[in-house]
């Protein structure tokens, strides 16, 4: 634990000493909101002197609301019932129903914390680091607020993105669990969240994705304006359509601190530990699949093209990745698996999701066939030299598969890749200048940013959990099964 912290602590010192070397774009294409990294923009001088235009005045589709509605449940529908499924059917028998437990209550607690603060802290001006209180309790937002999108003069009600977002810090903070599978107490969990979603989800969901909207950059000073009132990140110009530091790299880090923390699970390597039910596995890695469609094509925040990229490239992506895994596996044991499939298809999510509004279908196929391999030695090789007790491979997954994904959208974005380019806001086009290698090291500062904060906050909630709660229960109760001796039920009658 002390070399993990010390590995955080260098990554932050490299972060601080090379911000200087960055291009620095302005505007993703976003709003405040999920994604505001869609893209940066890079006007040109002669734009920056260009006349006032006239006040643009926002407008409400139904057709947008219609599909964030849709996209909301979808993304829902990804943690409960998909992702406890996925895991569950991963666990022991005599685990099945706390993993249950604890993904849907964590779902329901983060729902509350988000409407009583966590939305303000997320998506209001601040500082580069956190925004403000000045929603907090959801005050003056109204059935006719309105939040930005991506395009000028397009609105979607405020309501409905609160909502959406919602949902993203809700699955984060549930893919936190994976790591703590079968050895962790159930209300130490929940103190848990709570802490490590108000100081590392908040602050990183603001660094990457908050921003002013982009109806106010019609001039170099507009665009000025919205980077020095954006999030630290979002204003470097990092790069991620709908999570890939924010949701995936944020829990995988904190999941991998975590099992540091809690220690290896008692009998690991002496006792059988194989997952209890891959069909259930397979059913919830099938439902994450059509829920992060929500997930991705959601993040596009109205239903046009970029919505139907983002959609395509989820599909193709998760599919490369599945094949990619499994045949890989196959070359090494002699026979593929169901659950190498299914693993397999996870990783292609998680890799595609900072890139799927940015990368053309052929590099989502080429990232998705990469992810499948990359993923498949982070739950092997990797994890044999880390030494933790990932119980459900969320660092092996998510963590290897998000830092992919988000290094590798800062190559593919690039037009001559087939990417969609660095959208500039004031020149209303793609902007002919992109740098692989700029935005490369802009990406990388992202990642740097996410491990050492998560990691160090992570640290901290689950010793304050351990010293008020205690983080694990007691020897005899991991051995019965948490089933019985935390909730007193079982998922099975016997």
């Amino acid at each position: 634990m002390k070399k993990l912290i010390l590995s955080f602590t260098l990554a932050l010192g490299l972060l601080a000493g090379g911000a200087a070397m960055a291009q620095t774009p302005a505007a993703p294409v976003a709003a405040t909101a999920s994604d505001a990294s869609a893209a940066p923009a890079a006007p040109s001088a002669t734009t920056a002197a260009a006349p006032a235009a006239a006040p643009i005045t926002d407008t409400v589709n139904k057709g947008d609301t219609a599909w964030m509605i849709v996209a909301t449940l979808l993304v829902i529908m990804m943690s409960i019932p998909g992702l406890a499924l996925f895991y569950g059917g991963l666990v022991r028998s005599k685990n099945m129903l706390s993993i249950l437990m604890q993904v849907f209550v964590i779902f329901c607690l983060i729902i509350v914390l988000w409407t009583l603060y966590g939305y303000s802290v997320a998506f209001t001006a601040g500082n580069p680091f956190f925004g403000s209180l000045d929603k907090i309790f959801m005050k003056g937002v109204t059935p006719d607020s309105m939040a930005a999108t991506f395009s000028k003069g397009v609105a979607i009600p405020e309501y409905m993105y609160m909502a959406f977002q919602a949902t993203f810090a809700a699955i984060t903070v549930a893919l936190v669990i994976g790591s703590l599978a079968e050895r962790a107490r159930f209300s130490a969990v929940l103190l848990f969240a709570a802490l490590w979603f108000t100081f590392s989800y908040l602050p990183i969901a603001h660094m990457v994705w908050y921003w002013d909207g982009p109806d106010g950059i019609v001039n170099q000073a507009g665009l000025d304006k919205v980077t020095a009132d954006a999030g630290w990140l979002w204003a470097k110009g990092a790069l991620d359509f709908a999570g890939g530091t924010v949701v995936h790299i944020n829990a995988a880090v904190a999941g991998l601190v975590g099992s540091f923390v809690l220690g290896k699970r008692v009998g690991l390597g002496k006792e059988s530990m194989t997952p209890h039910s891959l069909t259930l596995t397979m059913v919830g890695a099938s439902l994450l699949w059509v829920g992060w469609f929500g997930f991705n094509a959601g993040s596009a925040l109205e239903a046009n093209g970029s919505a139907a990229l983002a959609f395509v490239n989820t599909l193709v992506a998760t599919a490369a990745a599945a094949l990619s895994w499994m045949g890989a596996e196959a070359l090494h044991k002699g026979k593929a698996s169901m659950l190498g499939a299914a693993s397999g298809a996870v990783a292609g999510l998680v890799a595609i999701t900072p890139a799927a509004g940015f990368v053309g279908v052929m590099g989502a196929l080429v990232l998705g066939l990469l992810a499948g391999v990359a993923c498949l030695w982070g739950v092997n090789g990797l994890k044999r030299l880390l030494g933790a007790d990932d119980a459900l491979d969320v660092f092996g997954v998510h963590g290897v598969g998000g830092i992919l994904g988000a290094l590798m959208t800062g190559v593919l974005a690039s037009p001559a890749l087939g990417g969609t380019g660095i959208w500039d806001y004031v020149a209303n086009k793609v902007s002919p200048d992109y740098s692989i290698t700029g935005q490369l090291w802009i990406q990388l500062q992202g990642v740097l940013t996410t491990i050492v904060w998560s990691g160090v906050v992570a640290f901290i909630a689950f010793k304050i959990a351990d010293l008020v709660l205690g983080l694990r229960v007691p020897e005899e109760a991991e051995r019965e099964g948490l089933d019985i001796t935390s909730h007193g039920e079982t998922a099975y009658s016997r």
